[in-house]
């Protein structure tokens, strides 16, 4: 039995959620751009929810723009899907399922333009949803009047003006923009381009009148890990166990952020699903939100993965399975890196609030994160995570942050690269890890003399854009810990470290 409208009625399994009759005739408030996972797994899953709840009692026009396939898998279930949550949240073990009726139509770009831009005229539609990924919001010279531009933002422009004509260009037919896609300030950098094409396509002064005032371009900030597809066996498994097959199953994890820029009280009326979850904020400003996940998020994986490999761990999981290193992880977020986030917008509170949300992100057993995958621009990803809260942490403390020390010193041991032709390698515990950093042959020239390589290292304004030598204390500790890994290895280095700091 295939999950579709007509089967609902025999899904009897008490593990999944089932949307009721009235949730599907809801109209469609939504136009969104793009079926990916990430789309299916945070803004739909926000939405869905709100409508169980009675919130915002809408649905979803989706996009399928690109021109591979169509929407045969969303036709076949009639759009519904099931959206499996596993993980931790709060200490606690998460396994739920929901079937997800947020989508009512899937059309394609390339075959369905019309009855696309036919939707602009539906008075309920009233918010843009997008994530076309990282190269969607580009600047083009699209026409409007192609069926369809081949560009996001042609086809954004193409349907907003389609939907100015319509209601004769009212402040009231302008819609909610919120762009997901992971650009900073990508809702800005949308609207310039749409009015740089508006100018292109002539389409007028009121037209771009309209474009300015009546329309809300809210920058976001999206955080929610959604692997997508399960494993074959797993899918299997929950298969078996709802009593019914699923083409469009997708796993996500617990958390989930979905932080909004704006103060307009229209706004938030529109946005009105924000209210059934405690994962969405409508907020004056996503800085600090930018913030928490900059630092707290990906400044820890950054600053533990070169430990991690050299400790002998493949997947972050299984590095957090280990007693010695996860006591490490919440010791360096507790003591080093949560204090050095504050600021005037930002409480410790609030920073151990988050550092417990990574946490449980971190220990997911359901997740497969490698860390060779986070060594990818492993300098670059230092400077501009990690090196501002060593400073920050010295004009609070006045001393070495030793976990954030040993971090640095096994980024150094890590980098002692072989080079072939103009290919690197670092190697750990008999493996072999190839590395992509554009700065690995300084790394490599460096540790051509380990007298020094520390030294040399911190001392490289190219690599920090600071002497880190300067920082009282810290060129001993790196160099004390280099030693320790090169001697006894990231194991023994770890457990000797809390043990003596807990004596």
């Amino acid at each position: 039995m295939i999950l579709n409208e007509e089967n609902l009625k025999n899904i009897s399994s008490e593990k999944v959620t089932k949307p009721t009759a009235e949730i599907l005739a809801l109209p469609e408030k939504v136009i969104q751009f793009g079926t990916g996972v990430l789309l299916r797994g945070l803004p739909d899953y926000f939405i869905d929810k709100a409508n169980q709840k009675g919130i915002f009692n809408g649905r979803i026009l989706v996009v399928k723009s690109t021109s591979k396939g169509g929407a045969d898998a969303f036709s076949k279930q009639d759009n519904l899907y099931t959206l499996c949550v596993k993980g931790i949240e709060d200490g606690l073990n998460v396994a739920e399922n929901s079937i997800n009726a947020s989508i009512s139509r899937v059309l394609s770009a390339s075959q369905d333009w019309a009855e696309i831009l036919k939707a602009a005229h539906q008075p309920e539609m009233q918010i843009v949803i997008s994530n076309t990924t990282e190269v969607g919001i580009v600047k083009s010279e699209d026409k409007i009047t192609d069926t369809p531009p081949q560009s996001y933002p042609g086809k954004l422009l193409a349907f907003l003006h389609e939907r100015y004509k319509a209601f004769k260009g009212s402040a009231e037919s302008g819609m909610v923009i919120v762009p997901t896609e992971l650009i900073s300030d990508n809702a800005d950098k949308l609207k310039d381009i749409l009015l740089d094409l508006a100018i292109q396509n002539k389409l007028g002064w009121d037209f771009e009148q309209w474009l300015k005032s009546a329309n809300h371009f809210c920058k976001t900030l999206v955080d929610r890990i959604v692997p997508g597809k399960l494993p074959e066996a797993e899918q299997k498994q929950i298969e078996a166990e709802l009593g019914y097959s699923d083409e469009l199953m997708i796993m996500a994890e617990p958390f989930r952020l979905w932080a909004i820029e704006s103060s307009s009280e229209k706004v938030k009326e529109v946005l009105s699903f924000a209210a059934a979850d405690k994962g969405i904020f409508i907020v004056p400003s996503i800085d600090k939100f930018k913030e928490l996940k900059l630092r707290l998020l990906n400044g820890t994986h950054t600053i533990t993965c070169g430990l991690a490999i050299l400790a002998g761990f493949n997947t972050v999981k299984e590095a957090m399975a280990d007693q010695d290193f996860s006591n490490h992880i919440l010791k360096l977020i507790q003591e080093e890196i949560a204090p050095a986030v504050v600021n005037e917008d930002i409480t410790y509170e609030e920073a151990l609030s988050f550092a417990k949300s990574v946490i449980d992100r971190f220990s997911n057993p359901s997740l497969e994160h490698q860390w060779k995958a986070i060594t990818l621009n492993y300098t670059s990803k230092l400077q501009m995570r990690n090196m501002p809260l060593i400073r920050k942490y010295y004009a609070l403390k006045n001393d070495v942050p030793q976990l954030t020390a040993l971090g640095v010193a096994a980024y150094i041991v890590f980098m002692n690269v072989n080079k072939d032709g103009e290919t690197y390698t670092a190697s750990a515990n008999g493996k072999t890890y190839p590395v992509d950093d554009e700065f690995a042959e300084i790394l490599h020239s460096y540790w051509k003399n380990p007298e020094t390589v520390v030294d040399s290292t911190l001392g490289d304004r190219r690599l920090w854009d600071k002497n880190l030598n300067n920082y009282p204390g810290f060129n001993a500790s790196v160099k004390s810990y280099v030693e320790l890994l090169q001697k006894k290895g990231a194991k023994e280095t770890l457990s000797n470290l809390h043990s003596e700091r807990t004596a």
